[in-house]
């Protein structure tokens, strides 16, 4: 799952490399692969230490490893914790990629792109379609856009994706961003033509209140709107009966 990042890093046995909870090989038996490659990937791509500083996370077999490693990602600004292995070394992974590519600005940006589909008769396919809901690189890229968007963690990765589409969508697109910014002109009103229906013994409260009557009329009003606008979109499509008139009703 990491072996394409490793690969474009140019790690020396990609391969090999597997950091899950369950062992499959006896150089997976401890966090002996996993420390290592931490270490290699600050000491060749992100150099965030200084190397002087880099001793407690170089110190493998320590058992103070973990502190050192989680104070690593927290100095690093990482969303995930040393408890997340997978999800935070595909994150320093995915910095690494990054930084070499910043590194080697001239050499990538001339890189030929992955030919297309041989088959020019082929359907599109729905990027989405083919996700891996549980692929460590799947969760780590949600988790960090949903961090960046400030939305609320969730359990169902896909669901966090969803939100994070929604919000996209209504918030950021070119769209949303020229509404946004296209001032309305506002209709002036005189406030002491409207009743108050009330009386709070306060002049500049009772002001007050009547300009928040009128915003939430003015909400009612847009929400209406909304509603009847819905009601017509569903009587389009539902509103073509047969009219049998020697019954007298409408029916089929």
């Amino acid at each position: 799952m990491f072996h394409r990042k490793l690969t474009a890093l140019d790690y020396h046995n990609p391969s090999a490399f597997d950091c899950t909870d369950t062992p499959t090989c006896h150089l997976c038996s401890d966090d002996t692969q996993y420390r290592n490659c931490v270490v290699w990937l600050e000491d060749q791509k992100i150099r965030h230490y200084k190397i002087e500083d880099r001793g407690n996370l170089r110190n493998i077999p320590s058992s103070d490893w973990p502190e050192a490693y989680q104070k690593y990602l927290q100095d690093l600004n990482c969303p995930f914790g040393a408890q997340e292995k997978q999800e935070s070394v595909d994150w320093l992974m995915g910095l690494a990629v990054r930084y070499e590519y910043g590194d080697n600005v001239d050499k990538y940006k001339n890189c030929e792109p992955l030919a297309a589909f041989s088959n020019s008769n082929t359907a599109v396919v729905d990027p989405l379609f083919n996700l891996d809901g549980d692929s460590p690189d799947f969760k780590a890229g949600v988790t960090a856009l949903a961090n960046i968007l400030k939305i609320q963690r969730h359990d169902d990765y896909l669901v966090m994706l969803k939100a994070i589409r929604i919000l996209i969508q209504d918030k950021l697109s070119s769209e949303a961003i020229t509404k946004a910014s296209h001032k309305q002109e506002g209709i002036p009103v005189a406030l002491d033509k409207h009743v108050l229906g009330f009386d709070t013994g306060d002049a500049t409260l009772n002001e007050a209140a009547q300009i928040l009557r009128l915003l939430h009329i003015e909400e009612l009003r847009e929400l209406q709107t909304r509603i009847n606008e819905a009601i017509v979109a569903v009587q389009a499509i539902i509103a073509d009966p047969k009219t049998d008139h020697r019954l007298g009703k409408v029916g089929r």
